[in-house]
């Protein structure tokens, strides 16, 4: 599958805190954090449900991954949403492993198991 993708058992708020304390627990940095519904209010588009979209980072990982093969800048940073689907709050992301593979790396796929594993570790804790 192209993505992981979880249901959390937390009200939106609480997943969202819950996602940045366990993403820094795996060492990983939020660049940007993206309310998508918000934004889409914000053009006169009228969006009713909670959408948040993380970019997040770890600087040593994104460094031995450009070192590897320089195309891989192209799948950064990586994505977690976290977002409301009807009365359920869901947490995902697509898979760094899944995106990576397309470089036909050995070595950058065993970097990109890593990365999916740690994130997808910080998406369990959110929820």
């Amino acid at each position: 599958m192209f993505d992981y993708t979880v249901e959390s058992s937390n009200s939106f708020q609480e997943t969202v805190e819950q996602l940045q304390k366990a993403l820094m627990e795996e060492k990983f940095g939020v660049l940007y954090e993206f309310d998508l519904q918000a934004k889409l209010n914000e053009k006169g588009l009228q969006y009713n449900e909670s959408y948040t979209v993380f970019e997040v980072c770890n600087s040593i990982e994104v460094k031995r991954m450009l070192e590897i093969n320089k195309l891989s800048g192209y799948f950064l940073p990586c994505k977690i949403t976290v977002y409301r689907d009807g009365d359920r709050i869901k947490v995902g992301m697509p898979k760094p492993s899944v995106l990576l593979r397309s470089l036909k790396n050995e070595e950058l796929n065993a970097v990109s198991d890593e990365i999916e594993s740690r994130l997808m570790s910080a998406i369990q804790k959110s929820i």
